[in-house]
């Protein structure tokens, strides 16, 4: 396996391990992922470790999905695809595969920084889980306050009856993850519709077109179709898309 893989796999798990009750996050000392985790000095079994790996494994669908740009991506290639009338073209997988490799590329730093901070002093046995926890999760939580609006932050204060943070670094994951989340989703649904609206002038002139001369023969999303993926082509509509989403992730 490739060692970076290696790398954003054990930090994906610090980050799972984040979104788990405390209780089961610190399970006691015994090797698990290659690392000693400690806790009272007890020992835990193998069918445990075990059933602890596979919780998280569980988590790490979630994780990717909900607190990596895989949720705004994914989001605008649906509406790219709604807009330009091509029904299963490109298909879900490959919509998702690109989704996959763009998040990859976007995550690669931040992953690292988990690791080096995280998850390389709890495999040495320099840090307990709860440190690792503490030490990886910095990363993480300024990539998510970068995105997240005030306005969603406040919402999940509410709901969760938490005390107003003094500063960014005070945010509980319990927060700041749904706070990304909803900030996340009004990104993509903003990017989405701003792609609907040439595709939507294209299909407003055809209709009217093929019903000032009578051609009702076929029905006008036919006709318009042809000429989105023409519009599309022509504009280089996939770089232009593309490169939009990374820059917002970059600025």
């Amino acid at each position: 396996m490739n060692t970076n893989l290696k790398t954003l796999l054990k930090a994906s798990s610090v980050l799972a391990i984040a979104l788990m009750p405390a209780s089961a996050a610190a399970p006691p000392a015994g090797p698990l992922l290659g690392a000693s985790l400690n806790a009272g000095g007890q020992s835990i079994s193998a069918p445990m470790q075990i059933i602890i790996l596979m919780t998280l494994l569980t988590l790490l669908p979630a994780v990717v999905m909900c607190i990596t740009p895989f949720l705004r991506i994914t989001v605008v290639l649906h509406f790219l695809r709604q807009a330009l009338g091509t029904q299963t073209t490109p298909s879900n997988q490959v919509l998702l595969g690109l989704a996959l490799f763009l998040t990859i590329a976007v995550m690669q730093p931040v992953a690292l920084d988990v690791y080096h901070q995280g998850w390389e002093p709890m495999e040495q046995g320099k840090a307990t889980v709860s440190e690792a926890f503490d030490a990886g999760s910095k990363p993480m939580r300024g990539f998510l306050v970068k995105f997240a609006r005030e306005k969603d932050i406040q919402l999940m204060l509410e709901i969760t009856h938490s005390p107003t943070p003094r500063n960014h670094d005070d945010l509980s994951m319990s927060v700041l993850v749904p706070a990304y989340i909803l900030s996340e989703l009004k990104a993509g649904f903003q990017i989405g519709a701003i792609l609907y609206l040439p595709f939507l002038v294209v299909d407003l002139v055809v209709a009217s077109v093929t019903v000032s001369i009578g051609m009702m023969q076929l029905p006008p999303v036919m006709i318009s179709a042809p000429f989105k993926i023409l519009l599309f082509v022509l504009v280089d509509g996939w770089n232009l898309v593309i490169g939009s989403l990374m820059k917002g992730f970059h600025t």
